[in-house]
């Protein structure tokens, strides 16, 4: 292809990787700035690809986005079945109101619960594009060919997706880590970040509060982190709202970034899309192929 086309990752991105997970500077976990760790999602991605399936498992699959020109200028990523090996974790966001007729007093607060909702839903995230190439459409190619990459495989993935963005973050340090989940597991936001993305988040499970937290007993900057997401993310929610995703109160258990969700048959990209020939069109979208064939442009 002469213009930027999105395709499944391969063995020789793992360089062009290393250099975008250094840009995003952390905090995604999808793309964490780790040789070992990255290689090991390529190969996880190709051996995904090559397997035979009729109901998603516990597949990984990355794409990449190219600039025409063989350079590799952007990522993303799919899970096929959260829940699959461990629990997936959330916290959903209710509201108690407490009266006292004594005192002539009602008072309001907003509850976190530990919850497991998502258990079985398929996932998109780890979206980074290069900050030179955030322009012409590429944006939107490389985030809706992961609707594409779902319509024509339809059977790989679960009846509902799932978004997890990144969460409000100053100066490097999470205030809701900070208040909320730091004491417990003995380490600063970054690196817990950076453990979960390389070993995964069993470490949650082992450690993480089970009761209800009462936002009202927390400091300020941790009250105003739940559900905002990092000013770096809020191009990638705003796609993600054009694709029908709802933001109803479930939050990321590490820095309470926003966790929005959707029917997989709901999504416009899928919903609006037409078949092709050989593929599928949305808008101005195009795809075609499947497995390590698959590609996604711009017509």
């Amino acid at each position: 292809m002469s213009g930027p086309f999105v395709r499944p990752v391969r063995g020789d991105d793992l360089a062009a990787l290393i250099d975008l997970a250094h840009l995003a500077g952390g905090g995604m976990t999808n793309l964490p700035p780790d040789r070992a760790t990255l290689a090991e999602k390529i190969a996880w991605s190709e051996a995904s690809l090559a397997k035979p399936l009729t109901a998603p498992e516990n597949e990984f699959y990355m794409v990449v986005l190219e600039d025409g020109a063989g350079q590799v200028i952007g990522t993303a990523s799919l899970y096929s079945r959260l829940g699959a090996v461990w629990p997936f974790y959330s916290y959903k966001a209710s509201r108690v109101t407490h009266v006292s007729r004594d005192l002539e007093r009602t008072f309001s607060t907003q509850v976190l619960h530990l919850v497991n909702d998502f258990d079985g839903a398929s996932e998109v995230g780890g979206l980074f594009l290069h900050p030179q190439a955030r322009s012409g459409g590429l944006g939107q190619l490389l985030a809706r060919s992961r609707y594409l990459f779902i319509a024509l495989h339809r059977a790989r993935f679960g009846a509902k997706v799932v978004a997890e963005l990144r969460g409000w973050v100053e100066e490097g340090i999470s205030p809701f880590w900070e208040a909320v989940a730091g004491p417990f597991f003995g380490r600063d936001f970054a690196e817990a970040d950076l453990y979960n993305a390389v070993h995964g988040n069993q470490f949650i499970a082992d450690l993480m509060p089970r009761y209800p937290i009462y936002s009202s007993m927390l400091p300020a900057p941790a009250r105003e982190a739940i559900g905002r997401p990092h000013p770096g993310s809020v191009p990638a929610l705003r796609l993600l709202q054009a694709e029908g995703f709802v933001d109803d109160g479930y939050c990321d258990i590490f820095d309470a970034g926003p966790t929005v969700h959707i029917r997989t048959e709901a999504i416009r990209t899928i919903r609006e899309g037409l078949p092709t020939g050989d593929g599928m069109a949305s808008g101005p979208l195009r795809a075609s192929g499947e497995g390590a064939d698959f590609r996604a442009w711009l017509a």
